[in-house]
């Protein structure tokens, strides 16, 4: 599928038929697989063919479809498919750092993420430095050379910071740091962080991929030999791996991902417009908009500025609160890149089990809601959240 678009690859890439010559991808939903001899057995145990599987924890046909069809929509060598997007971030860091290990990662991340670096990571003797992912300067000042990784996402959880991929990269490969990002919000319709300097890239598959709240999922893409090499050893004995029906399910998704995200974006950049400047809000966070602090650097490196907006509401957590809960379509929830709108209080919610102090300097103020914005009628959406804006001015 190398010669076709992206639309095209997400539809086709990865495709196993078996005899029935079925349209719809099929469900290989076994764990084990059946062997012509004992001889058999034990030479696929010595060596799998690229076509060949073992046991579901390994590899299945119905994975093994997603994994090529995403890491060839991705334009990554190879990918492993996981249980959730939290198993590709941590596998994907277990599965290459050791003891003694240094590791430097934007300050700015989900609380999944930075309970992973801060914790389990420094509970195993690997030193993790944090910095102002924004700032190019505190990366150069960071990194050392031996440093191991670098780790960030392209764009922040819940704040929606921009890192400069190719300028981080640019300097962590300097010093031979591999470069680990987290791709959740830029999506991999918008996003070519491989090309941009990336050597690790990682989904929540549960996001924009499924795209339809049905099941958890992750990926981690890059190159064959870190793939089966580094991760794939790891994941494999450690039980991190996709189940067949989940990849069936993220087959699917990916087939009409592109026209959902483009929808979605477009959404949130006219909310975003429209948001702007309302009585109310102390600010409205999208790379898609001008006074956003790094539209420029979103612009050059996504196609669109993502489904995802941040407000930050005038009166604080009971303001968020009465916004919340006065929305008539937007959803209560914390997932994100669904086709339904979901509303999150990050400071209760997604962070808040970090101290107050840390919150405050991520950005995560107690009148912050998320907003991830889903297939809705754009004009019922706009017309929800300015009434849910005028009930959160009234105290009662």
């Amino acid at each position: 599928m190398t010669d076709f678009k992206p639309r095209t690859k997400a539809v086709h890439g990865g495709t196993r038929r078996s005899g029935y010559g079925e349209v719809s991808e099929a469900i290989f939903l076994t764990q084990g697989f059946v062997y012509d001899s004992a001889e058999a057995a034990e030479a696929r145990f010595v060596q799998a063919g690229d076509d060949e599987f073992i046991y579901a924890r390994y590899g299945n046909p119905t994975v093994a479809m997603f994994e090529d069809r995403i890491a060839g929509l991705e334009g990554a060598e190879d990918a492993f498919a996981t249980a959730s997007g939290m198993a590709a971030v941590s596998g994907a860091l277990m599965a290459m750092l050791r003891a003694g290990d240094h590791v430097v990662a934007a300050r700015a991340l989900f609380g999944s993420c930075l309970y992973v670096l801060e914790n389990v990571l420094r509970r195993y003797g690997v030193e993790v430095d944090f910095v102002d992912g924004t700032d190019l300067s505190q990366w150069r000042a960071a990194v050392r050379p031996g440093t191991a990784a670098v780790f960030f996402e392209s764009v922040s959880n819940p704040t929606l910071e921009v890192i400069d991929i190719a300028g981080v990269a640019e300097i962590a490969h300097a010093v031979g740091a591999r470069v680990v990002v987290d791709n959740v919000f830029a999506t991999p319709v918008f996003s070519r962080a491989l090309a941009q300097g990336a050597d690790v890239v990682i989904y929540s598959a549960t996001k924009h991929i499924d795209g339809q709240g049905r099941a958890l999922g992750g990926v981690i893409l890059g190159t064959r030999d870190f793939i089966r090499g580094t991760v794939e050893p790891y994941m494999k004995h450690t039980g991190g791996a996709m189940s067949p029906f989940n990849a069936w399910i993220m087959l699917k998704g990916l087939e009409t991902m592109a026209l959902r995200v483009h929808a979605q974006a477009d959404t949130a950049l006219r909310l975003a417009q429209a948001l702007e400047g309302r009585a109310g809000l102390r600010r409205v966070i999208y790379p898609g908009l001008a006074s956003h602090a790094q539209h420029a650097l979103s612009a050059a490196q996504m196609d669109k500025g993502g489904t995802v907006l941040a407000v930050e509401l005038e009166g604080g957590q009971p303001a968020a609160f009465r916004f919340l809960n006065a929305l008539r379509i937007g959803l209560i929830s914390n997932n994100l890149g669904d086709a339904k709108t979901i509303v999150t209080h990050p400071a209760t919610t997604t962070h808040q089990r970090l101290p107050d102090d840390q919150k405050v300097a991520l950005g995560i103020a107690p009148g912050l809601v998320r907003i991830s914005v889903g297939l809705e009628d754009p004009d019922d959406l706009a017309e929800d959240m300015a009434q849910a804006l005028a009930a959160a001015a009234h105290k009662e």
